[in-house]
């Protein structure tokens, strides 16, 4: 069990000035009778009432502690695990530039790298996982998480079209991808970290070049692993006319100079893949990585459990009430 509203707890304090005034100052209230001699009340038997008068302050006090904890909103869950498993941090960057709807990779390029990438994040249940894209500029699609059923939400709503209906800049701003991926692993305590970079271009937008990422990349001991996909030469590229679409060749322009730069730099690899078979053999070699231990915690919905805390401050209450106006009735 644990509060929502773990503040309201401090109001507890303020029984320890009511148990001092109760002990130190409470007799001093009740009326008093003078006699002459107790002699003959010294062996006398205490009545029960007398036994039960401190019953009062006590209800008193734990119907106030009920309220309290009401006020601090308990909650519990059907179950909460905390287990160490083997994995390693991990930034997809994915190039969503208007080129990766060529279709030299089946059905194009940008829907065999979601798949591929897909698989590699199912094959990887332990690994912390996170998704940066990029076209002329670049911008996180996930944060680094365990919960691969989101990530792999988000990675499916990936489209290129941002870029084709001007949400985001089209181009290919390889450094800015980069060094968002990057910036997203430097707080990383894990022994491997790494950034899978796949791109269908070269470097033509952003602040950022692509070394300039890779040696702050190298600088955090973060492995950069890039992915040129596309064939070679020219690619069939859908070109949307009126009634429908007309297919014209366009050129392949992959800086492999500058991939294998950065893999070079940051003590990754350089992949080039001109098929889906291909690619899913890189990301099966890169699957072969070190792994480090990430502490995950599992845990269910959480459910408000006020509910006995709050009857048994009413149950007290009544009680005490019931007390003073039969067993410790005062007369006036």
């Amino acid at each position: 069990m644990e509060f929502a509203n773990k503040e309201y707890l401090l109001l507890l304090l303020l029984l320890i000035p009511y148990i001092i005034w109760y002990v130190m100052y409470r007799k001093k209230t009740e009326p008093t009778m003078r006699m002459s001699d107790t002699f003959a009340f010294r062996y006398a038997p205490k009545s029960w009432k007398v036994l039960l008068m401190p019953l009062s302050m006590i209800l008193r006090m734990l119907a106030f502690v009920m309220v309290v904890l009401v006020l601090a909103r308990p909650q519990t869950q059907n179950s909460w695990k905390s287990e160490t498993v083997e994995g390693i941090d991990i930034m997809l960057a994915m190039d969503v530039s208007t080129s990766m709807l060529a279709e030299d990779l089946k059905p194009n390029r940008i829907e065999a790298a979601k798949q591929v990438a897909s698989e590699f994040i199912i094959g990887r249940p332990n690994d912390n996982i996170g998704l940066t894209i990029f076209a002329g500029e670049s911008f996180t699609q996930c944060p680094m998480t365990t919960d691969h059923a989101s990530l792999l939400n988000l990675l499916q709503n990936v489209r290129t079209d941002i870029a084709a209906r001007g949400l985001i800049e089209d181009g290919t701003a390889i450094g800015m991808g980069l060094a968002n991926a990057v910036s997203r692993l430097k707080e990383s305590k894990a022994k491997s970290k790494v950034v899978i970079l796949l791109t269908d271009g070269s470097n033509n937008r952003g602040d950022i070049s692509p070394m300039t990422a890779a040696e702050i990349a190298k600088s955090l001991g973060i492995r950069v692993y890039t992915i040129g996909v596309g064939t070679n030469n020219v690619a069939p590229y859908p070109m949307p006319v009126a009634g429908g679409v007309q297919y014209v060749n366009i050129p392949v322009e992959i800086d492999t100079k500058t991939l294998s730069e950065i893999a070079m730099a940051t003590e990754g690899d350089f992949y080039r893949a001109t098929n889906t078979k291909e690619l899913r053999k890189i990301y099966k070699e890169i699957d072969q990585l070190e792994k480090s231990k990430l502490n995950v915690k599992k845990f269910s919905k959480k459910y408000e459990a006020y509910q006995p805390f709050a009857l048994a401050a009413i149950i007290a209450l009544l009680l005490e009430i019931l007390l003073r106006i039969t067993i410790f009735r005062r007369i006036p």
